[in-house]
Order: C-alpha cells, then structure tokens, then sequence
C-alpha cells in the first residue's frame, strides 16, 4: 500500500472563510471548531469585520475572499464555506476562483428545503440584519422571491453584540432575541413549514428555535454537514461473510 502526497494539511475536507472577529463564539457558532464532529481548516479574512460584510455589503472585499480561498485550496482542503450568510453576494465570483466545490452561504438551503415541504408550506428565513438583507443577496442564494424574513435586530442583544463585535455576549439575552423572532416570524406566517437559520451564529440556539415554534430549523451546521458528507463520504466496512 502507498500513500500520495500533494497537500499541506491533510483531513479536513472543508475550509471555513471566517470574518475578523473579536466577539464570543461558543459552542454551536460556526467559528467553534468544537461545533464540529469533522476537522475544519480555518482562514480568517483580515479586514472583513461583521460590519463591513453585513452592514456594507462586503464593499471591496471580493479579491481578499478569492485569495484566501485560493489559500485554502493550496492548503489541501477539498470544499469552501463561509461564516457569514450575507457572503451569498460572492458566491458565483467564488466558485469560479477555485477548482473545489463552494458553499458560501445557508441561505442556499431554502430552494431545497421548500421543496421538502406540503403544497402550501413554505420556509421562512431568519436574520441577523433584515435592513440590510437585500434582493441581491436573496438572488444570488437562489432564495425565492417573497421569502419571509424575519430578524434579531431591534433586540436587547444578539444582533448588537455579533455585528458591534463585542467582547462580551448575554447568551441567555441572545437565545431569547432569537427566540422572540423566530415566534414573531411564524406568528406572522401561518404558512410556514420550516426555518432556515442565515446567520451563522445562531446555531446555538437552534434548538430552542425548534421548542419554541415546533418547526424543523436548518443552519449553517446542517449545510455544512451536509457538503462535507460528499466531499468526505464514509467508508464502510466490507460485509462479513461466513463462508
């Protein structure tokens, strides 16, 4: 038996775009490598700081996104992700930069999870930032047109925290904005079927999501995992035969 050789790292199938951020990331949240039951390989993108990306639009960062996922590729990592959501808007540039299969955003999960659903039943889509979540971001996910957006923002702490980039987070503050939103979103939208979560850090309150509206919730963690399940397919081992 020979082993090939041709990367740097070796094991982590997807690569993870991250912003530079201070604030805390616990566990659930996407820059938690414990969030994970794989190996991820991080690369932080310096300059893209919450806002920039979420509240002006990632505005010239398209060729830092590019390198650093070059940067990855060269690394040996055979997906690419981001942690943000709203980096829907690079995913088109992305794919064409790189020979690897590219997943930027969660927001490219609700196509398909509408079409889980009854007749009738649709997915409503959760934000950090509903202001300034727009139709080309929405477009370039693949999200339908009239999707309901519901959002943390005008909360006591979540949205605040996450895009201020603060030192320091009120979990349970935080778990309650998303909470109160998700209820709102629903409350508002009987036809929904299920949630999809666009931001990435709030995974850790997915399940209470759940709990609280008594709907399937898919984030970031769900997608991932999902691409990761065909870069990395598991091998079984082969059937015991008694003969």
């Amino acid at each position: 038996m020979k082993a090939s050789g041709g990367k740097a790292i070796y094991g982590a199938a997807v690569g993870i775009l991250m912003l530079e951020a201070r604030f805390p990331r616990i566990p659930g949240d996407m820059g938690n490598a414990l969030t994970w039951t794989f190996p991820v390989h991080y690369k932080v993108v310096r300059s893209a700081t919450p806002d920039r990306v979420v509240r002006q639009g990632a505005d010239g960062l398209l060729g830092d996104f590019i390198e650093a996922a070059r940067d990855l590729v060269a690394d040996g990592v055979d997906g690419i992700t981001t942690n943000c959501g709203f980096l829907s808007l690079f995913q088109a540039e992305l794919a064409a930069s790189v020979p690897v299969p590219v997943a930027t955003s969660s927001l490219m999960q609700v196509a398909m999870v509408n079409a889980l659903l009854a007749p009738g039943r649709r997915a409503g889509v959760l934000t950090v930032s509903k202001s300034t979540l727009t139709a080309r971001h929405l477009a370039a996910a693949g999200v339908p047109e009239g999707t309901p957006i519901g959002t943390t923002e005008g909360g006591r702490e979540f949205t605040r925290a996450i895009l201020g980039n603060e030192m320091h987070l009120d979990v349970d503050l935080a778990r309650q904005d998303n909470i109160d939103a998700a209820r709102a979103l629903v409350s508002a939208n009987p036809d929904l079927g299920a949630l999809v979560l666009e931001c990435t850090n709030m995974v850790p309150y997915a399940a209470d999501i759940r709990l609280a509206t008594g709907l399937p919730v898919f984030s970031i963690e769900s997608f991932v995992s999902w691409f990761q399940s065909g870069l990395s397919p598991r091998r079984y081992p082969a059937p015991y035969s008694a003969g």
